[in-house]
């Protein structure tokens, strides 16, 4: 399951989400200011920064504020 870590003002995050949405690519919504784990972990692959969206795939990788052609590509070598 791809995991996407945001908050609800975020502007880059809702794009992200209409994206995934039109790809039909599932995944669920972290809002990480409500949940301290969450941003540890969004910080933990950030250097430190709660940078959103983050996006944790279910082999433990993650990438931060992606394009939907680098999670399209992402999800891809994944299943190859």
């Amino acid at each position: 399951m791809l995991t996407m870590y945001s908050t609800p003002w975020c502007g880059y995050c809702h794009r992200l989400k209409s994206q995934l949405d039109r790809e039909g690519i599932g995944y669920e919504v972290v809002d990480i200011e409500q949940d301290p784990k969450a941003a540890d972990f969004v910080m933990s692959v950030n250097g430190g920064n709660q940078t959103v969206p983050t996006l944790r795939f279910a082999d433990g990788s993650a990438l931060t504020n992606p394009s939907i052609t680098q999670v399209k590509q992402h999800l891809e070598t994944l299943n190859a």
